[in-house]
């Protein structure tokens, strides 16, 4: 397994050297076997998009009471259906459990967790060293994605992104910002898709935080 993103991630574990991460589009880098925070009316959007990245399933967490449900035609633009294996807790504790044995498993390299609120401090490290076990003993190393609604705030994440629509006439587009990451300073792109469905990213200005947007 030398070599693989699996035993680079352990690796890096042991030794303190930079994460591997997963790169979508060229631009966009979110190290693997750690917690991110999605926030923005596009924040499903944009965790298809960097599912699209990766291969094999998709765990995706969502309350059992949420009032939506992801339409199979949307999720379709970004990745096969198939992918998708959706998990509907009853319990709002239960979310988060669920995230980090997902990935302490080790076995699907990408667990996205829809909450009702962004989780403090303490959780938030229990899902750094879950997914940092599935690295070490799993099959892959895990990407773990909270969806916050508004502006977010998770507390102690690898990074945080924000995602909105810019759609007019004839133009399919998104604002995308890296809010908040360790090693990398804020950055915003522009997000377009093609009449042939081809996606580019170019830069852009950041702007204002508004926690609706």
């Amino acid at each position: 397994m030398s070599g693989s993103p699996l035993s680079l991630a352990s690796e890096a574990f042991r030794t303190g050297r930079p994460r591997p991460a997963l790169t979508a589009l060229g631009a966009l880098s979110l190290p693997l076997a750690r917690a991110h925070e999605l926030t923005g009316s596009s924040r499903h959007a944009l965790a298809l998009l960097l599912a699209a990245a990766t291969e094999g399933p998709v765990l995706w967490i969502v309350p059992a009471w949420a009032p939506g449900r992801l339409y199979p035609d949307s999720v379709a633009e970004w990745i096969e259906p198939g992918r998708l294996i959706q998990a509907t807790p009853k319990r709002a504790e239960d979310l988060l459990w669920c995230m980090e044995e997902a990935l302490r498993a080790g076995v699907v390299p990408v667990v996205v967790a829809e909450l009702p609120a962004p989780p403090p401090l303490t959780p938030v490290r229990r899902l750094h060293l879950a997914a940092e076990t599935g690295a070490s003993l799993g099959r892959c190393a895990p990407l773990g994605l909270i969806l916050s609604t508004g502006s977010g705030g998770a507390a102690g994440v690898e990074t945080r992104w924000h995602m909105a629509s810019r759609h007019g006439p004839g133009i399919t587009a998104w604002h995308l910002e890296r809010r908040r990451a360790r090693l990398a300073p804020p950055r915003a792109w522009r997000l377009s898709r093609d009449a042939d469905g081809r996606l580019s990213l170019d830069p852009a200005l950041l702007e204002p935080e508004t926690a609706g947007a």
